[in-house]
C-alpha cells in the first residue's frame, strides 16, 4: 500500500506546523489548506484518505464543512477527524452528530498523536 494523504484543515500557521511536522515524521503526504471552502474543493479534487478538520474555521466552521463533506457521494467515505482547542463538555458529541469519525483536543499529545490517526485507517 502506499504513502497515505491526509488534508490538514487549519487556519492556525503555529497548529498548521506542528500537525505538518508530526505527520511527515510517521511518513504520511500532507496537502494543508487554511479555510473550509478550500478544504472541501480539495477533498473533492485530491481524495484524500483522512481529513483533519479544524472546528474553528474563518467563514464556514468545522462542522458545517464536515457535512457537506458526508453529503457528497465522492468524498463522503473519507474520514475526518474533528481537531479543536475547544474542548467543552458536548463538543464531542457535536462533531460525532456531525460526521466526523473521531475528535483530537488542542494541545495535541504529541506523543501519542500518530497512534491515535492509525486508528483511522
Amino acid at each position: 500500500m502506499g504513502e497515505k494523504t491526509i488534508l490538514v484543515i487549519e487556519d492556525n500557521e503555529i497548529n498548521m506546523k506542528l500537525v505538518r511536522t508530526l505527520l511527515k515524521i510517521g511518513g504520511y503526504r500532507v496537502l494543508e489548506v487554511r479555510d473550509a471552502e478550500t478544504g472541501i474543493e480539495v477533498a473533492r479534487r485530491d481524495k484524500p484518505d483522512l481529513i483533519l478538520m479544524d472546528i474553528q474555521l474563518p467563514a464556514m466552521d468545522g462542522l458545517e464543512a464536515t457535512r457537506l463533506i458526508k453529503r457528497e457521494p465522492e468524498v463522503q467515505h473519507i474520514p475526518v477527524v474533528a481537531l479543536t482547542s475547544y474542548a467543552m463538555q458536548g463538543d464531542e458529541k457535536k462533531a460525532l452528530e456531525a460526521g466526523c469519525s473521531g475528535y483530537i483536543s488542542k494541545p495535541i499529545d504529541t506523543r501519542k498523536f500518530l497512534e491515535i490517526l492509525s486508528d483511522f485507517f
